[in-house]
């Protein structure tokens, strides 16, 4: 630990100049947005990145020092969630701000399996989809994405380019995107070599030597597309954009450029991964998955250097989050999770029930930050529950756009820029999420309703959780709440639209959308 320490206070020391809260409130109050000039938004997606994962929710291996900067610069959320617990649902709440019972895409389904013409991507979006970045595309604004889709094909009416944006560089498939040393990325519908040695994101290996640099190709493909972010922001100084980053890390596969790695501690991992959980083996799995946060961090201090540098971040909306919690464990490997994942040593969910892949708060709360210097106060903290369907909405109010019809999510911006301290009369959020045996979440007020296995012979009973005194859900009181689950079944007949694509089996509910 003394060494992380030190580590630390090098890396804060040293590559990020971050400024202390009091300088920087100075700074905001000292450079206020200009009114004048139509705001930007560059919208910073991880993947997999668990609720504790970074500095300033509590993380104390793993150094984010740009992450934890962004947050003395801006206002912390501390019950924000994402849109479903896995990654392309989660992905289209966040476009659409529609949530899962109304949402198009609830799971990770693979296009081919609909589609045969495909043989990369996901179901795809349909065309007349209304997104975020449409709704901006047809304001004026330059609209960019660089990192994985996830949401159709290139050439199906879901690709990044039929849903908005100008220009997309990254991986469309999201099963690709398990290998960071790919054959290639997509630039819109033109595939752009990457690695004559590709490197697969899954293998194993039962014996021997586990070599890291048996994993390791030519270009680490999340250095090449945060180079191209740098660009797209250099370029766009006199036009207002919106820029959205779903980045890759902390996904597996773990196989981070090995100069990453050895910044961590060697006696952290005294036992290597072989692969029997999936994804890639490892030598040292630990200080790997910890590579792969601190580059995330890196990331977001290039993109906000960028923004100084360009001369636009006093005038742009920086969101930072999550799309889902961290990796949920393995079999094979059980001291590991999937990839060779170690949340337990990193206590990636502090204290949160659930990982990846569950609708229980480890699942879906996650980190999120926003900064707007002169709008939105430096050094803040907020506790209004939020999730993904309110980003539509929000940045329709930010930007004095029209906001569509039919949205299922409420403004933070009121929140956000200090004009009220919370959501009085907050919609309840849902989660439908067909996956994972079937699941069902809704939180009203400071209650959440679970219920499990509902795409089984058995499904689960309701259970109720008081999140205010109970965030880790370890207390059911189900049985001193019928009054909850009376609302909720009948929320949930006019909230759960059917979808036969991605279908979840509600029992004892007439669907009546």
């Amino acid at each position: 630990m003394r060494f992380v320490l030190l580590l630390v206070a090098c890396w804060l020391g040293t590559s990020t100049g971050a400024p202390s809260q009091a300088e920087a409130q100075t700074q905001a109050e000292a450079q206020p947005q200009s009114q004048s000039q139509p705001l930007n938004v560059v919208f910073i997606l991880a993947d997999d990145l668990g609720w504790g994962e970074v500095g300033c929710y509590g993380q104390e291996k793993i150094p984010t020092p740009n992450i934890d900067r962004l947050a003395a610069q801006g206002m912390r959320f501390t019950q924000h969630y994402s849109g479903a617990p896995v990654c392309a649902p989660s992905r289209c709440v966040l476009l659409t701000g529609r949530h899962l019972g109304h949402a198009q895409i609830r799971g990770n389904k693979q296009a081919k399996v609909h589609f045969p013409e495909f043989n990369e991507g996901q179901y795809p979006m349909r065309e007349d989809t209304v997104t975020i970045a449409k709704q901006l595309q047809q304001t004026g604004y330059r609209t960019a994405a660089f990192g994985k889709w996830g949401l159709g094909p290139v050439g199906s009416s879901g690709a990044p380019n039929r849903q908005g944006f100008d220009l997309f560089f990254g991986y469309n498939c999201q099963a690709l995107a398990h290998s960071f040393y790919p054959r290639y990325l997509w630039r819109n519908d033109q595939q752009v070599s990457l690695n004559v040695r590709p490197i697969p994101g899954h293998a194993r290996q039962a014996d021997g030597e586990v070599r890291l640099e048996d994993w390791v190709g030519e270009n680490y493909a999340p250095h090449v597309m945060i180079e191209e972010a740098e660009k797209f922001i250099a370029a766009q100084a006199d036009q207002p954009f919106f820029l959205y980053l779903p980045l890759i890390e902390p996904h597996v596969a773990i196989h981070p450029p090995k100069a990453l790695v050895d910044q961590f501690p060697a006696e952290w991992d005294s036992q290597v991964y072989r692969g029997g959980n999936g994804y890639l083996p490892h030598p040292r799995p630990r200080a790997a998955y910890a590579a792969m946060i601190h580059d995330l961090d890196r990331h977001v201090g290039r993109v906000l250097a960028a923004l100084e540098q360009a001369g636009v971040a006093q005038r742009t909306l920086v969101i930072f989050t999550s799309d889902n919690g961290s990796t949920h464990p393995g079999r094979q490997e059980p001291d590991f999770h999937i990839g060779g994942a170690d949340p337990v040593f990193f206590n990636s969910t502090a204290d949160l029930r659930g990982y990846k892949g569950s609708v229980y708060e480890g699942g879906i709360r996650v980190p999120m930050i926003a900064r707007l210097p002169g709008r939105i106060a430096p050094g803040s903290v907020n506790e209004t529950p939020s999730y993904f369907a309110d980003w539509f909405p929000t940045l329709c109010d930010a930007l004095e756009i029209d906001s569509p019809s039919g949205l299922d999510g409420d403004s933070l911006w009121p929140v956000l820029t200090g004009q009220i301290s919370t959501l009085t009369q907050r919609r309840p959020m849902v989660w439908v999420f067909p996956e994972y045996q079937g699941q069902v979440a809704v939180r009203i007020g400071d209650f959440k309703l679970v219920r499990q296995m509902l795409n089984t012979k058995s499904p689960g009973p309701w259970e109720v959780y008081n999140l205010a005194t109970d965030r880790a859900e370890s207390r059911d009181i189900a049985a001193e709440h019928p009054e909850l689950i009376e609302q909720v079944e009948a929320l949930l007949r006019t909230q759960v639209a059917e979808n036969a694509i991605f279908p979840v089996k509600i029992p004892g509910l007439a669907h009546t959308p």
